[in-house]
């Protein structure tokens, strides 16, 4: 076995060995190049929405809006995502990392993978958007990059369980592996299926592309495709989970309330979670009413179950680790006394109220079969997924970034003042930006379609005016995240170039052995009403309210459009 370095951090403690930094470094910093692709297409996506300018002509807008799903939705997240989960193995557990040249080629994979998806899509005949579905087809190398994508993906998700086991064998820890690294395994289990569906669907379709397959059905396309492309969604809301308990952990030294029951909702995850993707196939006549009922209501509430689950542990550990230092004046003094002037907690903060109010509560809504069709293919859509992948993961992966800065990177941070606003900047803009997007989608503007009035066509449509004020606004709200979103990449990438060094720390042959700790049970020492954390369960209660609300406003909404006489 080749010798290896651990090096310790000062500021945090923790073990980074040499091999696994090195590719943790490599997979976020290769996400960052692929988020500020992506987030310069949305200039373009964004001025073309906004009616009063729309800017790009429809072949380019398509194209621009295919790269732009694609570099976001999976090759800025899935490469941060594969760090996470080098991290969670390899630092949390204090192991070196398995088959680090294997880890290499799964990288090398990944990056030919995407480069090669954005040169076939840029050659501008593979405007076929992120779904990319038959017989609409794209150039073969459309298809083989996300396969060499997927194949480099599959082999980091191998790489982070062989961790695992060598953590296990040379008893880096004791007991259970922790919380953290437990949310990570789900997210990699995911992945696992996840990718496994995309390979099921997209290598056939890659051999018709050739003409090596005579066709693909769309009905199978749809179906298989979908538990790809939902389900990396879940893969993306276990990581982000994972990252929202380190940095309770990180910021306040918040352990769990209950670390069983935070266990269980990741294993309900597992169970029930990829069902979710079902719920864009409920307007599909070729689908039955039972299999569409049976995947988007019963079962799939158990995962609804699990975040609400997450949604209480994380923030109510929070009031509880507050609480015990004293901050226990009525519902919120733990609230106010939060350190709201650092980015990594701020960040997390904004991301969890809103992936809950807003993914969250039109995530089921969307899921009811009745009620999907209100919303079905309209900009709503992208409104919810905006709210759950933008929101949610990445303005977490922003908060963490700048956790890693220092500790992994060993950079000072520039421009402290403007960090410590980004994250207020870009999670409000986005909150805009998703409710506009949503209040138009309600009102039928369509999803997919170049142009929301149809000018100059023979069937073309007058929207009423507050349509065309909404998509104004998306059009505004969308610039502002992108300005916020580039000052997040520039603070980053500044800071890698030109922050200060920072001590490197001890550095050994050997890892520090975790100790033992048990599951965690909160116990209440403080609080009021007879809650450990009161606050928390406030505003859960302010979250069943307006989720309730929304969801029979909906249901009023659907029978003013449907009339029975």
């Amino acid at each position: 076995m080749a010798s290896t370095t651990y090096r310790t951090c000062p500021r945090s403690g923790l073990q980074f060995e040499a091999s696994a930094e090195k590719l943790m470094i490599a997979n976020a910093v290769a996400a960052v190049v692929f988020l500020l692709i992506g987030g310069i297409l949305a200039i373009g996506v964004a001025l073309t929405r906004w009616p009063a300018i729309h800017w790009l002509q429809a072949d380019t807008f398509y194209m621009v809006l295919t790269a732009h799903g694609i570099d976001m939705l999976i090759f800025w997240i899935i490469f941060f995502e594969i760090a996470i989960l080098y991290f969670c193995a390899s630092t949390l557990l204090r192991c070196r990392i398995a088959t680090p040249g294997i880890a290499w080629a799964a990288f090398a994979l990944m990056l030919i993978g995407a480069v090669i998806n954005n040169v076939a899509v840029f050659q501008g005949s593979s405007s076929v958007m992120m779904t990319s579905y038959v017989p609409m087809m794209a150039a073969p190398s459309f298809y083989a990059g996300l396969i060499l994508f997927a194949v480099g993906a599959l082999i980091g998700c191998f790489v982070f369980f062989g961790t695992l086991v060598i953590a296990r064998r040379d008893k880096t820890y004791q007991g259970s592996v922790p919380l953290v690294t437990f949310g990570a395994i789900t997210a990699a289990i995911i992945a696992v299926f996840t990718i496994a569906s995309g390979a099921i669907i997209l290598i056939p379709t890659f051999l018709m592309s050739v003409g090596l397959v005579k066709e693909v059905d769309p009905l199978v396309y749809r179906t298989i495709w979908w538990a790809f492309g939902h389900s990396s969604q879940q893969i993306n809301v276990a990581a982000h989970i994972s990252v929202w308990y380190l940095v309770a952990a990180v910021a306040f030294g918040a352990k769990p309330m209950s670390e069983r029951v935070s266990r269980t909702a990741f294993l309900l995850y597992i169970l029930f979670l990829q069902l979710a993707s079902a719920h864009h196939l409920l307007a599909d006549p070729g689908l039955s009413t039972g299999w569409k009922v049976v995947n988007t209501s019963y079962f799939m509430y158990f995962a609804v179950l699990a975040s609400m689950i997450h949604g209480l542990t994380i923030p109510g550990a929070m009031e509880v680790a507050q609480r015990r230092r004293g901050f226990t004046k009525g519902l919120f003094e733990w609230l106010r006394k939060a350190p709201w002037g650092n980015p990594t907690f701020s960040g997390v903060f904004i991301s969890i109220i809103g992936f809950g109010f807003l993914g969250g509560i039109s995530g089921v809504m969307m899921g009811t079969e009745q009620l999907n069709m209100i919303i079905h293919n309209t900009i709503y859509v992208p409104g919810h997924f905006h709210a759950t992948v933008v929101v949610g993961t990445t303005l977490t992966f922003m908060a963490l970034t700048y956790y890693l800065i220092p500790v992994l990177f060993r950079r000072e941070m520039i421009l402290p003042r403007l960090a410590q606003w980004q994250p207020y900047l870009f999670g409000f803009s986005m909150y805009f930006f998703c409710l506009v997007m949503m209040g138009a989608g309600t009102l039928g503007v369509s999803r997919r379609h170049w142009d929301m009035a149809f000018q100059g066509h023979a069937l073309a449509y007058e929207w009423p005016g507050a349509a065309y004020l909404m998509m104004g606004l998306v059009g505004i709200a969308g610039l502002a995240a992108i300005v916020s979103g580039g000052l997040y990449i520039a603070i980053t990438v500044g800071s890698l170039l030109f922050g200060k060094r920072l001590d490197t720390g001890a550095v050994s042959p050997k890892f520090t052995p975790i100790p033992r700790t048990a599951p965690t049970i909160a116990v209440q020492t403080t609080g009021s009403m007879g809650f450990a954390a009161p606050g928390t369960f406030s505003l859960a209660m302010v979250f069943l309210v307006a989720f309730v609300l929304y969801y029979f406003i909906n249901w009023k909404y659907l029978s003013t459009l449907w009339g029975l006489s």
